[in-house]
């Protein structure tokens, strides 16, 4: 197995980025500050011609938890694409002047991933994430949409893993065996970043780290994805909070919408950085 890092709290990866292929790349994407994050105007053609390095969808609650997550916040760097994982943000950003050119999230971005790679041999998918036996019934569908073993493995790991050794040699172990080169983690948003930063390095034959939520669920079936109207006008948590209203309640209606006031704060200046010196 290779060695993991000695301490049992996430850490920054100190590996210089991987060399990514141009074929389809933006060269030297925007930066569209959000907060004390940000995105890149990157469109999801270019997003899905990346072949290796690490990708970050970033949403509203992603967004709230850099402001309090300093582990998070420090990672974002390390990841090549950072996309506007949110219609909200989406029409947020143009309002204020600084609009990218799409919104590319998560849960649309995959299929069309698999979808476009369905033929090509050396993309092999492992999920690690979801609840037991979800990941499985995600992978038999995919594999029967592509019509070959796309989905090379999957892995639901204990919640608190993190805290035992034996919990993530296990994750390793199962990733490596499966011969997988794109690795999928549904975690939850800055759970699962920070767990392909501190141990990507782990994943000798992994050239994509794709963080990607509730995409599991989605491909399994489990979590129903809304039509493409209440997407497009902005409502899709208002769907999910229908959907799931005790598990959802506090994030749509107390945690994500303090995003808009602190945005009209940037706009005008008034916003700092929780983390600044």
């Amino acid at each position: 197995m290779t060695n993991q890092p000695a301490s049992p709290e996430f850490a920054t990866s100190k590996r210089t980025p991987p060399v990514l292929p141009q074929i389809g790349r933006a060269k030297a994407p925007r930066k569209v500050a959000v907060l004390n994050g940000y995105v890149h105007d990157v469109t999801m053609d270019e997003v899905l011609s990346l072949r290796e390095g690490l990708i970050l969808t970033l949403h509203a609650d992603m967004v709230m938890k850099l402001q309090t997550d300093r582990a998070f916040y420090d990672i974002l760097d390390q990841y090549d694409y950072i996309t506007c994982d949110s219609q909200i943000l989406y029409f947020a950003l143009k309002l204020m002047g600084t609009p990218v050119r799409e919104r590319v999230s998560g849960s649309d971005y995959f299929p069309l991933f698999y979808t476009r790679y369905k033929n090509d041999a050396d993309v092999r998918v492992f999920l690690l994430g979801g609840k037991p036996g979800i990941a499985e019934i995600a992978a038999k569908k995919i594999n029967a949409k592509v019509g070959r073993e796309i989905i090379v493995g999957c892995h639901a790991p204990p919640f608190d893993f993190e805290k035992d050794p034996a919990a993530i040699a296990r994750i390793i172990d199962a990733v490596n065996a499966s011969g997988a080169t794109v690795l999928l983690v549904g975690l939850g948003g800055g759970r699962q970043e920070k767990f392909i930063v501190q141990y990507r390095d782990s994943f000798p034959n992994v050239r994509l780290f794709l963080p990607l939520g509730g995409t599991i669920d989605y491909e399994a079936g489990t979590l129903r994805r809304p039509p493409p109207w209440v997407t497009n006008a902005g409502l899709e948590w208002l769907y999910r909070l229908l959907q799931e209203p005790r598990a959802r309640f506090h994030r749509y209606v107390i945690n994500d919408p303090q995003v808009l006031p602190m945005l009209v704060r940037q706009k005008f200046g008034r916003y700092r950085n929780p983390f600044a010196r």
